[in-house]
C-alpha cells in the first residue's frame, strides 16, 4: 500500500492503463488531424474519432452521430444551456434547474438571466432529491429547457432522471442533464430518460483531462442548438476546432471499459463504501451521512463529523486525498452550497468530508483510511474539549 491514498475520485480519476495504451499511438506516430481527408495520417485520426464516438454512444444508448466532442463538461454545459437559449428564443425564455447543480450550470444560468431569460432554481429536499411535484408546477408556457444533473458531485445523490424526463416530455420541454459523475458508474439510457442533451467528460471515468462531449438528440424533431465556437464547422457545426484525437481515443476506450465492467465494479466499490461508513459510524459518535444512501453513487460517502472543523480534519489527514464540505471563495472558507441546500447548518456542512472511492482502491486502503479518520477525529475532539 502506497501513501498518500487517493479518495477524491469525484474531482478526477487516474487514467486507466488500458486507456493510456489506446491513446499512445495518436500521441506518437498516428499524429494526424482528423479533418485532413487527403492522406493516411488524417484517415487514421478520423477513424479513431469515429470509433470513440461509437464507444461513447453505446454507453448511454445513443447513436454515434448524436455525440459532439468538446473540451470538457464545463464547455458542454455552457453549450447546452446557452445554445438552446439562443436557438429557441422565439419559443420561450424560461429555464428550470436546481440549486445543487454544478457551477458550470448555475453560472451559465446566471449569464442567461443577464440576457433576459427567467430561471427557476428548484430547492432540494433533505435527502438531496428534487420534489417532482414542485418541478411539475414550475413549468410555464415559456419554459424551453430543464437542466438537472444525474448525480451530484458532492453528495453522490442520484436524481430520478427518468421521472424528470417523463415530465419534460409531457410538457414538450427539452431536458438536459450534467451526467459527468453518473457516466460509467450507473446505467444511463438517453431514450429511457427522455434526455435531449447530456454533458459528459472523460476524466471522471478514468480517461484523460481536457476531453468532453455533448449528446444532442437527433431524429425528428431534431434538437436545435446554437454553437458557442465558430470557425470550420467541425462536429456537425456545433463545435469548431481541431479535435483532440488522443484524448478522444482515450475517452472512447474509457467508455468501452465502463460498459463492460460497470456492474461488477459498482458492486465492489459500493461494498468498500458501505464498509467505510459502517466502521466510522460504529466507533465515532455524532457523525451523519449527508444525502440519500438509497439513491447514491456506489463510490460516494459524504459524512459530517460534528464538533470538528472539516478543513482541520482534512489537513490532519495529510496521507489521504479527500475533499471537505467547504469551498474557498474569494479567499474565504465557506460551507458548501450543496450541503447548505440539504438543510445542514454551517457547522455541520463545515465538518463534512467527501470520500470518493474508485476503481483502483483496495480493501486495505479503506481499512487504513477508516483507522486514520477515527484517530484524527478523536484527537481533534479532545483538543476542543481541553481548550
Amino acid at each position: 500500500m502506497q501513501l498518500p491514498i487517493y479518495l477524491d475520485h469525484h474531482a478526477t480519476t487516474p487514467v486507466d492503463p488500458r486507456v493510456l495504451e489506446a491513446m499512445l499511438p495518436y500521441l506518437t506516430n498516428k499524429f494526424g488531424n482528423a479533418a485532413s481527408h487527403s492522406h493516411k495520417f488524417g484517415w487514421d485520426a478520423e477513424e479513431a474519432v469515429e470509433t470513440a464516438r461509437r464507444q461513447i454512444a453505446s454507453l448511454i444508448g445513443a447513436s454515434p452521430e448524436e455525440i459532439a466532442f468538446t473540451s470538457g463538461a464545463t464547455e458542454s454545459n455552457n453549450l447546452a444551456l446557452k445554445g438552446v437559449a439562443e436557438a429557441c428564443r422565439d419559443g420561450g425564455n424560461h429555464v428550470i434547474t436546481a440549486v445543487t447543480e454544478h457551477k458550470a450550470v448555475l453560472d451559465s444560468c446566471k449569464h442567461l438571466e443577464k440576457l433576459g431569460c427567467k430561471v427557476t432554481y428548484l430547492p432540494v429536499q433533505s435527502d438531496g432529491l428534487i420534489d417532482l411535484n414542485r418541478l411539475d408546477e414550475a413549468f410555464t408556457p415559456q419554459t424551453i429547457l430543464v437542466s438537472i444533473m444525474a448525480a451530484n458531485n458532492e453528495t453522490g445523490v442520484l436524481q430520478p432522471i427518468e421521472q424528470i424526463g417523463e415530465l419534460c416530455h409531457r410538457h414538450g420541454v427539452l431536458f438536459h442533464s450534467d451526467a459527468v459523475q453518473a457516466m460509467g458508474k450507473v446505467p444511463l439510457d438517453v431514450d429511457r430518460a427522455h434526455l435531449d442533451l447530456v454533458s459528459l467528460t472523460a476524466h471522471k471515468c478514468y480517461g484523460p483531462k481536457g476531453c468532453g462531449a455533448l449528446y444532442v438528440r437527433g431524429g425528428e424533431p431534431k434538437v436545435r442548438i446554437a454553437p458557442l465556437i465558430d470557425g470550420g464547422g467541425h462536429e456537425h457545426g456545433l463545435r469548431s476546432g481541431t479535435l483532440n484525437v488522443p484524448g478522444i481515443a482515450g475517452f472512447g476506450k474509457a467508455c468501452e471499459i465502463a460498459r463492460q465492467e460497470m456492474a461488477e465494479e459498482g458492486c465492489r466499490i459500493a461494498g468498500l463504501r458501505n464498509g467505510l461508513r459502517d466502521r466510522l459510524a460504529a466507533v465515532l459518535n455524532d457523525v451523519s451521512v449527508n444525502g440519500s444512501m438509497e439513491h447514491r453513487l456506489p463510490g460516494n460517502l459524504n459524512m459530517s463529523f460534528h464538533h470538528v472543523e472539516g478543513e482541520e480534519l482534512m489537513t490532519a489527514l495529510n496521507d489521504v486525498a479527500l475533499s471537505s464540505g467547504a469551498a474557498c471563495t474569494s479567499d474565504k472558507v465557506e460551507p458548501s452550497y450543496v450541503l447548505k441546500a440539504l438543510g445542514l447548518t454551517d457547522d455541520a456542512a463545515g465538518s463534512a468530508l467527501r470520500f470518493g472511492i474508485g476503481r483502483f482502491n483496495t480493501e486495505a486502503e479503506i481499512d487504513y483510511v477508516a483507522s486514520r479518520v477515527i484517530e484524527v477525529v478523536k484527537s481533534l475532539r479532545e483538543l476542543v474539549k481541553s481548550s
